[in-house]
């Protein structure tokens, strides 16, 4: 995965566990809009619906982890690059 495609991945990540997560919650706690496809989560019934989102902001949070130890390993591994990135 070079550079574009890592950045690329952790703004998707980091957009939809976003939107999936804290927005979610705040969309169901403060505003009396409809479930849309931005906010899956809300389609459940209240206590199932905070629980998704939570588990949504989690996983988000896991995948950018394993994103970022991939990326530094791949950069450890690539020769004549410095470690110190």
């Amino acid at each position: 995965m070079n550079e574009a495609g890592y950045r690329f991945a952790m703004i998707i990540t980091l957009a939809i566990g976003f939107w999936e997560g804290p927005m979610a919650i705040i969309f169901r706690v403060f505003t009396d809009k409809e479930p849309t496809l931005l906010t899956a989560a809300n389609h459940l019934p209240s206590p199932w619906c905070y629980m998704a989102a939570v588990a949504a902001t989690v996983a988000a949070f896991a995948l950018i982890a394993v994103l970022d130890l991939r990326r530094k390993a791949l950069l450890r591994d690539e020769p004549g690059s410095a470690t110190t990135r």
